[in-house]
């Protein structure tokens, strides 16, 4: 027994090389094949494109025989498909369908998602070139479904291309603008130059089919769209792309009334146009002599063989022998890097951790540099946004109340509701951590909704007019006309879906619609959609566009601009409000949004001219002739402030810095300071400080344009009775200096 068992092991060696040798072989063998049959199908797509269906039609009958001769089923379609698309290029649209329509034979039974959906997309071009727009739909829109599941964007923009061709044979020529707008960002992504110069082409071709009058910058964006293609096609020698570039060149031409240019670009386009034609009746004359190659290819497809023939009996001894000694190479270097892993994996995970270590010190380190930058970013972003926002919130109320005229009125109010959108974004966005930490608090204010909407819509009509939009409000009349919540923020919310609508979406609609759910007594449920028709967001995009600084892509960012934050804050905002975002959205179609909001009913509602509703107790005659001294270094924001004061008859007197005051105090008698706290010199805490040591009496108020949520504490030990926040609401402002001169604190926030 023990004499037999080294023989048996020796046997059982040799028998495994063996087995593996072949193995080895056989896959090696059929890898080869796979590998050169795709790189003959790339080389007859590159032929195509660049019109050498000589050569195509070479490639393509090779890819048929090693495909026949191989009997692999799994890569019939592929080879057949590869026909369809030589056929469609030469315009011989029958011959591409019916050849299609053999691949899906073969799709059905070795399925693959993404030829599948290749497969579905040129049929669907086929079937636009053959006039069968419904059925062309039907097949692009499975193809889109696919392209979808797998998440692959290059695919789905071949699909939204062939969309974008299906609307301009049907003369929808706006929409196809929008999905080849929504597909050239990603070809540029993927470098897939050909569709990229393709989509450039057809674009200032639907451009230059739209009216002036529709379009009215249709022309220089045609003229861009064809210069970028001009670009990729000298590059690339798409001799085909390069004859429809001087059609278009001629077309734009004779409408800028240049005669010769137009004439000339004609001739060259008619010239090549004939060469092309010419080539294409040759290769569809060689493909007519092929067609016992191609055809045993189709014959085969039609009629599968039910049986492999019969196997080879004897292998190829060299083949053997070459089989075997990669066996033993391969058993021999499994062994020794066996051996040399054994020795050293121990030492090397102790490295590898030592070294995760390290990274994981780094990047927490990092993390916290990052989080205090960002935290000191905010704080002097907000303050460098705020002081100049108090100059265009107080001169709007200084115009306002000059007696405007009805048209400036309109302007004027528009501009006074964006200062207030802007001093809320300041507020509860710019300081993203109060908001990420849920410190924001949710005002409970009555309000008409509808008018709140018509506000938002007012302060984007500019900018949907300029991307030639319109803008639908469809809104519920059955709604309650007086809702308890916070106005300001829904505002917030709706500007920024509504405004990233417009952005996105040219020569479109962006419909707002508003419905009830539910409603009781004292409660009601409203439903709110925000829904364009422009360029849409991809499903992989989708999953991370609410998030900080996200973007749908930097190519799209680049073309129609963004800071990333406005999706952030809705999603942000509306939990607050015990709400949630949704999206459904699809490129190339556009996209809506929606949520849902609770509001409570309320019985009474204050119109117009106290949009917030706060009724503000103020004796104006209380505090005529009452001396004010304002202490400010900002020139433009010390007029302001002054001719606010002595509009309401107050006598107001200025320093331009926290040591002036001091003295002025010192020498004159004030009922009221209003003391700013960034100032040169010492600031206007230490001005404060400086007073009190010898008046501990006269009323100061703090002017901030800093957060001070959580500093209030240190402001009234320094001896300040009241602080204002800059901007201010006027009647606000008067209300704290009323209210601080009669020693009366002010209430509670409403």
């Amino acid at each position: 027994m023990r004499s037999l068992l080294p023989k048996y092991k020796r046997q059982l060696l040799f028998f495994s090389c063996f087995f593996l040798a072949m193995v080895v072989f056989s896959q090696t063998t059929r890898n080869d094949s796979i590998a050169y049959i795709k790189k003959l199908q790339t080389e007859a797509s590159t032929a195509i494109s660049g019109q050498n269906f000589d050569d195509a039609i070479v490639k393509l009958i090779e890819v048929e025989k090693i495909v026949q001769e191989n009997n692999y089923d799994d890569l019939r379609a592929s080879a057949v498909l590869g026909l369809a698309e030589l056929n469609y290029y030469l315009q011989n649209y029958q011959k591409a369908r019916s050849e299609i329509e053999i691949a899906f034979n073969y799709l059905e039974e070795n399925k693959s998602d993404a030829e599948l959906a290749s497969a579905y997309t040129l049929y669907g071009l086929i079937l636009t070139r053959l006039d069968e727009f419904d059925t062309a739909e039907n097949i692009l829109q499975k193809a889109d479904k696919i392209c979808i599941s797998l998440n692959d964007e290059s695919l789905q923009a071949n699909v939204i291309l062939a969309f974008g061709i299906l609307e301009m044979q049907r003369a929808n020529y706006n929409k196809a603008i929008n999905y080849f707008n929504a597909a050239l960002p990603i070809f540029r992504v993927e470098d897939m130059k050909y569709q990229e110069s393709f989509a450039e082409l057809n674009k200032a071709e639907a451009l230059l089919e739209l009216p002036v009058s529709e379009f009215p910058n249709g022309l220089d964006q045609a003229k861009r769209s064809v210069a970028n293609a001009k670009r990729i096609i000298a590059a690339n020698n798409y001799i085909k792309l390069r004859a429809q570039s001087y059609k278009l060149t001629s077309q734009i031409a004779m409408r800028e009334g240049n005669t010769d240019d137009a004439i000339r670009n004609f001739s060259l386009y008619s010239n090549l146009n004939d060469s092309i034609n010419r080539v294409y009746t040759q290769a569809v004359s060689k493909g007519m002599d092929a067609e016992t190659s191609i055809g045993d290819l189709t014959q085969i497809i039609e009629n599968k063989q039910s049986e492999i023939d019969e196997q080879k009996k004897t292998l190829n001894l060299n083949k053997m022998t070459t089989g075997l000694s990669i066996a033993l190479i391969i058993i021999l270097s499994l062994l020794t890097l066996s051996l040399y892993k054994n020795n050293n994996l121990r030492a090397k995970a102790n490295n590898l951790l030592q070294d995760k270590n390290v990274e994981m010190q780094s990047a927490k380190e990092k993390a916290e540099k990052a989080s205090l930058a960002k935290a000191q970013f905010l704080s002097t972003i907000t303050h460098e946004l705020r002081t100049p926002l108090y100059a265009v919130t107080g001169l709007t109320h200084l115009l306002l109340e000059e007696d405007p005229k009805e048209e400036q009125k309109e302007h004027l109010n528009s501009l006074k509701f964006s200062g207030e959108y802007l001093l809320s974004l300041i507020n509860n966005i710019l300081d993203l951590n109060k908001l990420e930490a849920n410190k924001v608090e949710i005002e409970k204010t009555t309000f008409s909704l509808k008018k709140r909407i018509n506000d938002v819509l007012v302060a984007l009509k500019k900018s949907a007019d300029d991307r030639k939009n319109q803008l639908i409000l469809e809104f519920d009349d059955t709604i309650p006309s007086k809702l308890v919540g916070d106005p300001l923020k829904l505002s917030q919310v709706l500007i920024n879906l509504i405004g990233n609508s417009v952005k996105f979406t040219q020569n479109g609609e962006v419909v707002i619609r508003v419905s009830k759910l539910d409603q009781n007594t004292s409660k009601v449920k409203l439903h709110f959609e925000i829904e364009d028709n422009g360029v849409g967001i991809s499903k992989k995009k989708q999953k991370s566009i609410f998030e900080t600084f996200s973007q749908a892509s930097l190519q799209i960012n680049r073309k129609f601009g963004g800071t990333g934050l406005g999706l952030s804050i809705v999603k942000n905002l509306l939990e607050l409000m015990g709400s949630k975002i949704h999206l459904e959205s699809q490129l190339g179609k556009g996209s809506k949004f929606w949520f849902n909001i609770n509001f409570s009913i309320s019985e009474e509602l204050q119109e117009d001219n106290n949009p917030n509703n706060i009724i503000y107790d103020v004796d104006y005659v209380a505090l005529e002739n009452r001396k004010v001294l304002v202490v400010e270094d900002n020139k433009i924001n010390q007029m302001i402030t002054k001719k606010i004061l002595e509009k309401n008859k107050m006598a107001c007197q200025v320093a331009d810095n926290g040591m002036d005051a001091v003295q002025m105090v010192e020498e004159q008698t004030f009922d009221i300071i209003l003391m700013d706290i960034h100032m040169p010199g010492i600031s206007g805490i230490e001005a404060t400080q400086k007073i009190r040591q010898f008046n501990k009496n006269i009323p100061i108020i703090a002017l901030t344009a800093v957060t001070i949520d959580e500093n209030l504490d240190d402001f009234y030990r320094a001896g300040f009775n009241e602080i204002i926040p800059k901007p201010f609401k006027t009647e606000e402002f008067f209300e704290k200096i009323y209210r601080t001169l009669e020693g009366r604190k002010m209430p509670a926030p409403r």
